[in-house]
């Protein structure tokens, strides 16, 4: 294949990333993380990665994204952490933990870890648990259990899932918001202290014991269970 036939190839994959049918923009995305070359691919999917409405044609993204050297993707996933669009930050966060460098563990900031946009928050906590150093995973927990209570049942779970990946690093930072004088923390920090001692117990049944104990006492709580 000349330059001219490369080119024009090349053209038509990053116009059917924008076409009007999900597949068309699938196939575009898996066609390029098939064969993962030629200039403007990177720059093409990160920024439909800002916009695409699709989770499976977002997903096949991230993947093609992988497939490129890391010293041509991570800069640009970097730049989006600072974009004004909410997706833009959650999918590169997503990207970023999949492709696992974790030198970028510094751009995992506090104000991408408490970002107002749910979703943004939840892909940093993931990204974070991904990438973290073990020296600093101490800090993060503090960090993400300080937002203990934050969400509906989605996100919570999403920080319990997260905390819990840290292991028995997080103790610490759970005994200390079983003391918060908020309900919601208390009985946040319940259900994660429970599904790190026991990871097969559903997040629902773990907040339901984790309110019985907080308002019975753990002594009244053992009597009515058994």
């Amino acid at each position: 294949m000349n330059s001219t036939q490369m080119n024009s190839q090349l053209t038509r994959l990053i116009e059917a990333l924008g076409a009007g049918g999900s597949s068309t923009r699938l196939q575009a995305a898996l066609t390029i993380g098939t064969h993962p070359e030629g200039p403007g691919l990177v720059e093409a999917l990160v920024a439909r990665c800002a916009i695409e409405p699709d989770f499976y044609v977002r997903d096949m993204l991230t993947w093609a994204l992988t497939r490129f050297p890391a010293e041509d993707t991570v800069p640009r996933l970097l730049a989006e952490l600072r974009s004004p669009v909410a997706q833009a930050r959650s999918q590169s966060l997503h990207t970023l933990s999949k492709i696992g460098d974790r030198s970028v563990w510094p751009a995992i900031t506090r104000s991408l870890l408490r970002d107002a946009d749910d979703e943004v928050a939840r892909s940093a906590w993931r990204a974070a648990v991904v990438l973290v150093p073990d020296e600093d995973k101490a800090g993060l927990a503090a960090e993400l259990a300080a937002q203990l209570g934050r969400g509906d049942r989605t996100v919570q779970l999403s920080l319990s899932r997260a905390l819990v990946a840290l292991g028995p690093v997080i103790e610490p930072a759970l005994q200390a918001a079983l003391t918060s004088t908020d309900p919601a923390v208390r009985a946040h920090a319940g259900a994660t202290e429970r599904l790190l001692r026991d990871p097969d117990t559903g997040f629902d049944q773990a907040v339901y014991e984790a309110k019985r104990i907080a308002a019975l006492g753990p002594e009244r709580a053992e009597e009515t269970a058994c």
